[in-house]
């Protein structure tokens, strides 16, 4: 396609997303959770066909010579097929959103004044290798009553436009606008510039992918983005703690699953239980290959107990305080308490997802309060910021910004406020 035809055909994709979000915005809970429920069902019905057309996918990617992790991620297998057809299932059975007013009070003039949960409209999702992501994605944007447009990955394309298939026939027999979820069938990188520069028709952009995708599409965008770049996730140990609860979250919140945006990626430690806590989780990580990027004060600690895992241990540098690694390598710093941890914390920190281990009520109060980062826990592993985690149903993405969205995104994050005044006649005197 020339650049004006893919201008020309992502307009129109515009076009017919606005149309059809009308139509979404108005639509009963009964109409729009049947649509879920029959996709659930085409999905079961079609696992066969979907493996076909994936293993297009998965045969020219080995060709191309793509890395394990990311042929591995586009694979549909039926466990993951499954997956998302009960994810539809779920999201069918949570509580209608839309239409929601709440907060209504009554004001001296005699008006009642509430607010009520609406659509965002229609949001553009651009995304990479995993192709159960166009199911997520559409089946969040049928029950919060958006229209979307999706761009996949190039590598998943055969994938993607069988799912995207499979959630048209479910809008349209269930009396909804096919349009309610488009794929953008070209692999054609243009059509990404042409999406997330169209006001008129698209609400919001969520990117979902590497670093440099989100980077690309943030400073490019004319329309507002709900990202984050990076998750660089703190875990800091307290004085005091528990020092056997303190060891079993921080080998999960580092070791559970190295790639996932929510692993810790950096250990915080005050002096006072460094020498009780270091040499355990430090011979769990060696035990395990995790590199340990250390300060000096840590590094020493470490090295009385570790003589046969030496090679692990590492001088820190100032750039592995605001890294994510996205494998098997931490950082690790001393301070002092509390305070040094939460100024670390927010000045490194990407903003993510930040934990504090402790014993000290206030201690965890403050960090609670004056922790700067979308998700905040006590006593509890990093790997718990995921939408499904929070009970969200499932999530379209985390968010980083300030937005009405941050950290995990679901079914809410899709939904907007507006203002409605209800009277019996009042006039402003």
């Amino acid at each position: 396609m020339t650049a004006a035809s893919i201008s020309e055909y992502v307009q129109t994709l515009g076009l017919q997303a606005r149309m059809a979000s009308v139509r979404m915005a108005r639509a009963d809970a009964a109409t729009k959770n049947r649509a879920l429920r029959r996709l659930a069902q085409l999905l079961r019905a079609s696992v066969q066909a979907l493996q076909s057309d994936n293993a297009k996918d998965l045969e020219r990617a080995m060709a191309a010579g793509l890395a394990a992790p990311m042929v591995d991620r586009l694979k549909l297998t039926p466990k993951i097929i499954e997956t998302v057809a009960q994810g539809c299932e779920q999201l069918a059975a949570m509580p209608e959103l839309i239409g929601e007013i709440s907060g209504l009070k009554q004001q001296p003039s005699g008006i009642r004044v509430g607010q009520m949960r609406v659509p965002l409209g229609v949001f553009g999702m651009i995304y990479e290798s995993r192709p159960n992501v166009t199911i997520e994605a559409a089946s969040l944007s049928i029950k919060s009553g958006n229209a979307c447009i999706l761009r996949g990955g190039s590598e998943a394309i055969e994938s993607n436009k069988a799912l995207a298939l499979l959630v048209q026939q479910a809008l349209t027999d269930s009396g909804l606008p096919a349009d309610a979820v488009q794929l953008v069938q070209t692999t054609d990188r243009e059509a990404v510039g042409q999406l997330i520069a169209m006001p008129q028709y698209v609400d919001v952009i969520i990117p979902r992918g590497g670093k440099s995708l989100i980077e690309r599409i943030s400073r490019e965008a004319k329309v507002p983005v709900i990202k984050h770049l990076d998750g660089n996730c703190h875990t800091y140990v307290d004085d005091p703690c528990d020092i056997e609860m303190a060891v079993k979250v921080t080998d999960n919140a580092k070791t559970q699953k190295y790639s996932p945006c929510n692993a810790s990626e950096s250990l915080l430690v005050a002096r006072g239980v460094a020498r009780e806590f270091l040499p355990r989780i430090g011979a769990i990580f060696a035990a395990k290959g995790v590199e340990m990027r250390c300060d000096a004060q840590a590094k020493a600690i470490l090295g009385d107990g570790l003589a046969g895992a030496s090679g692990l241990l590492k001088d820190a540098t100032e750039q592995d305080w605001s890294e994510e690694y996205l494998a098997p390598i931490i950082s690790i710093k001393l301070v002092d308490g509390v305070d040094e941890a939460i100024a670390h914390i927010n000045r490194y920190s990407s903003h993510h997802t930040d934990a504090i281990l402790t014993r000290d009520h206030m201690h965890a109060q403050r960090f609670l309060r004056e922790v700067d980062s979308a998700s905040v826990m006590v006593n509890a592993s990093t790997r718990f910021a995921d939408g499904f985690e929070y009970g969200l149903g499932a999530e379209i993405g985390i968010s980083t910004d300030k937005f009405h969205a941050r950290g995990p995104v679901g079914l809410e994050g899709l939904t907007s406020l507006k203002w409605v005044v209800l009277g019996e006649g009042e006039v402003r005197s």
